[in-house]
């Protein structure tokens, strides 16, 4: 979701190789739960844009916008948002998408070696989209609803990480620079392979996902909507591929990279949800600008 969608087609292809090196699926192969969406007879296309579009100029005449909110990381902001947000309002509203929607990443960076934060409990202190586990003076503390695989209690477990991806989604919505009138719109959570998440063992595939099922769940506290940017190969990697039911993350409309032309994209509306009970609803193609197809 860069610049030309460079990094969609790098995942692609990365994941096209992991195909015939494991004999897993490509990113954009289906799995067998679900179905996608059907496509419409419209060749009207959006573009997503963020934080590389800042320069060098953006598409015009999209039928919608959807703009990072980050610079790259879950804990940062996108440098040129408003700018960004403003453009996205032109959109002509030619497809049943949002005129204006949001993306985010995520990660869940638990392992990683000088991590700035990392909760210790459900409550921690929010100072401007810095986090605490103490009071720190003008702090917002935030109370994280324990969810059913447990309490956070300072480890790189499934509780914790709930924990962290709440905060995450906290700091989106409220220190992202995000108009109110935006914050009860779209929200989708782009989950790739190339920013930070626990590997190795099931429990680590448990926290990536309770990481993300927070992110889910505060946004939809907020009064927001929700949906998921992935590949089936990306989701499987990053999640286990096995979301139950039950989950937050069920039934969110899912939002499929890998194409290279319109023709591409709209053949991918066809294809099986990473999630349960999700539908297809978006698909992504690259060429100058990374271009969003509506599959509904």
């Amino acid at each position: 979701m860069s610049l030309s969608s460079t990094r969609s087609l790098v995942v692609a292809l990365v994941a096209v190789v992991a195909s015939l090196a494991t004999g897993l699926a490509p990113a954009y192969a289906a799995p067998k739960n679900g179905g996608g969406g059907t496509g419409t007879t419209s060749t009207a296309v959006g573009n997503d844009v963020s934080y590389p579009n800042c320069t060098g100029g953006l598409p015009n005449g999209q039928a919608f916008g959807i703009v990072g909110v980050n610079d790259g990381l879950a804990n940062n902001t996108n440098p040129c948002l408003g700018t960004e947000l403003d453009w996205a309002a032109t959109s002509t509203s030619a497809t049943t998408q949002p005129k204006v929607a949001l993306y985010v990443n995520t990660g869940n960076p638990s392992g990683v070696s000088g991590i700035a934060w990392w909760p210790n409990s459900n409550t921690f202190y929010d100072l401007k989209g810095s986090e605490s586990n103490t009071l720190v003076d003008g702090a917002v503390r935030v109370d994280v609803p324990v969810p059913s695989y447990g309490a956070c209690s300072a480890t790189n477990d499934a509780g914790c990480a709930y924990v962290y991806g709440w905060a995450k989604a906290y700091d989106d919505l409220n220190y992202r620079g995000v108009p109110d009138a935006n914050k009860s719109g779209m929200w989708w959570l782009d989950v790739e392979t190339a920013n930070s998440w626990e590997s190795g063992s099931t429990a680590a595939l448990a926290a990536n996902q309770a990481d993300l099922e927070a992110m889910a769940a505060y946004f939809k506290s907020a009064g927001a909507q929700v949906g998921i940017y992935s590949t089936s190969y990306q989701w499987g990697v990053i999640t286990g591929g096995k979301t139950p039911s039950t989950s937050s993350l069920a039934g969110l409309p899912n939002w499929i990279p890998g194409a290279r032309t319109l023709k591409g994209a709209q053949s991918n509306c066809a294809l099986s949800p990473f999630t349960p009970d999700s539908k297809v609803t978006l698909t992504q193609y690259t060429s100058s600008f990374d271009y969003d197809y509506s599959c509904v």
